[in-house]
């Protein structure tokens, strides 16, 4: 299905050195909410790919045709593109996006560096998942929006306003994999979880502590929700991940 983009909705690409970053955006959310790190990362002399993932940023309708097949596609194959003009490509993402830079990590053993926003990297309790077929055995094809989590006034996500059920139920399939293989990621890691998240539980950061091989730094937001580019601490998510990528890339 072919539907206009949303303004400010675009995937963001900057060549410049021989460091490379990836970012990648949530379910239901597209490029806009992690521009600004994006630019930042340009801004810094890195080259920077931020795609807008398979029915992303257009419409719920267009979403609906797409999995977390096509998802994890995208991002492997943008990495191995900015792989083979850069030295060295760290990963970041922020939910969903985690989950697919963990995904990405595990299958390029050559990543530099993984930023984990309050990622999405373990499927949810037996009991949602069996509520969710009961749902598409029922006929219902989407409910309530997850997007826009967002704790500082006035700031929005343009996510969608619905979230359709068979996307949801590929995501929670692929991340369950994701899972089961954290522990194939050796590269530095850096994780920001938020305190009060209505998105993705907690437990999701613990066991990117617990599970992954190489070593993981954790910081705590105090004054954010789920979508910590767009909060309170918008400037401390930029400037972690900014010394990190630093330090990883020296």
């Amino acid at each position: 299905m072919t539907t206009e983009v949303m303004a400010g909705s675009e995937s963001f690409s900057h060549q410049e050195g021989p460091s490379g970053v990836l970012v990648l955006h949530g379910f239901t959310g597209n490029p806009a909410s992690l521009r600004s790190i994006a630019d930042r990362c340009a801004q810094a002399g890195y080259s920077v790919e931020l795609p807008r993932l398979p029915g992303h940023g257009t419409s719920v309708e267009d979403m609906a045709t797409t999995t977390w097949a096509d998802w994890s596609r995208t991002a492997e194959e943008t990495y191995d593109a900015l792989a083979e003009r850069c030295d060295q490509v760290a990963v970041v993402g922020l939910s969903m996006g985690g989950g697919l830079a963990a995904f990405v990590a595990e299958n390029r053993p050559g990543v530099a560096g993984c930023v984990f926003i309050n990622p999405l990297v373990k499927p949810p309790p037996a009991e949602l998942l069996d509520g969710l077929n009961q749902l598409l055995d029922a006929g219902v094809e989407s409910f309530e929006s997850i997007g826009s989590d967002i704790k500082k006034e006035g700031a929005v996500e343009a996510s969608y306003n619905a979230t359709p059920l068979v996307p949801a139920k590929s995501l929670f399939e692929g991340i369950a994999v994701v899972h089961d293989y954290l522990a194939r990621i050796t590269a530095p890691s850096l994780l920001i979880s938020s305190r009060e998240d209505h998105v993705v539980t907690s437990d999701n950061g613990d066991d990117v502590v617990d599970l992954v091989s190489g070593p993981v730094e954790r910081v705590w937001l105090e004054d954010s929700y789920h979508v910590a580019t767009m909060d309170n601490d918008q400037e401390l998510v930029e400037s972690l991940t900014l010394d990190f990528l630093s330090r990883v890339f020296s």
